[in-house]
């Protein structure tokens, strides 16, 4: 069965995604599909908002009673067009051993599947997390905090497809959407929603529970 969870903001992946740890235990990698790490600690965080340390508290460390209880190794994580950090979010990634591919990487699917596979082997099963303001704000701006040079909604599309096409699919979130004005509305925003979700739940839906091929 295959979970997807819709939010809301990204603190909501805490509990799909630490399911998901308990699930696959070692063989789980999650691919961060966002413009920020959400990598920040409550003592780091410039904000104090928890959709900004959850990443982070996956992997154990976070406030008290909001951290993973089975944490994630950080070395099973996989940043994807994430482009804008905290300065100690940075020092985390390179502590840390966290694989992050850049938005110049994201051009095409190979970078990503490598980075998959390199650090969950061909038998990795991934959970796709994807917060919207990974898309570039030009062609989709119903979220929090919207970043310039993000992602097209096609390009999105097709790296969950090619995830799903490679790896056993272990979950998949989507979050952050606020929705907009009537402005908003005109500008497409909701078409440009509802044709990502049904593409990216389509993308995985066919392959959870399956072992990824040779």
């Amino acid at each position: 069965m295959l979970v997807v969870a819709v939010g809301g903001d990204c603190g909501v992946e805490l509990e799909p995604v630490s399911a998901a740890r308990r699930r696959y235990g070692d063989r789980l990698v999650v691919v961060w599909f966002d413009a920020h790490g959400d990598l920040n600690t409550p003592e780091s965080s410039p904000s104090g908002a928890y959709h900004g340390m959850v990443l982070r508290a996956l992997t154990g460390e976070g406030p008290e009673g909001l951290a993973a209880e089975e944490p994630l190794d950080p070395r099973r994580i996989v940043l994807a067009g994430v482009r804008d950090l905290d300065p100690p979010e940075a020092a985390f990634v390179t502590h840390a051993g966290i694989r992050w591919v850049t938005m110049a990487e994201t051009g095409t699917a190979e970078a990503l599947l490598a980075a998959i596979e390199a650090v969950g082997g061909p038998d990795a099963a991934v959970y796709v997390h994807i917060d919207l303001d990974v898309l570039d704000p030009e062609v989709f701006r119903s979220v929090g905090c919207p970043t310039p040079g993000g992602m097209h909604p096609e390009r999105l599309l097709s790296l969950v497809t090619a995830i799903g096409g490679r790896f056993e699919v272990a979950g998949l979130g989507l979050m952050e959407y606020e929705a907009g004005d009537l402005e908003d509305e005109a500008d497409g925003d909701r078409e440009v929603l509802a044709e990502l979700v049904g593409g990216v739940v389509a993308a995985v839906a066919g392959h959870p529970g399956r072992t990824a091929p040779r």
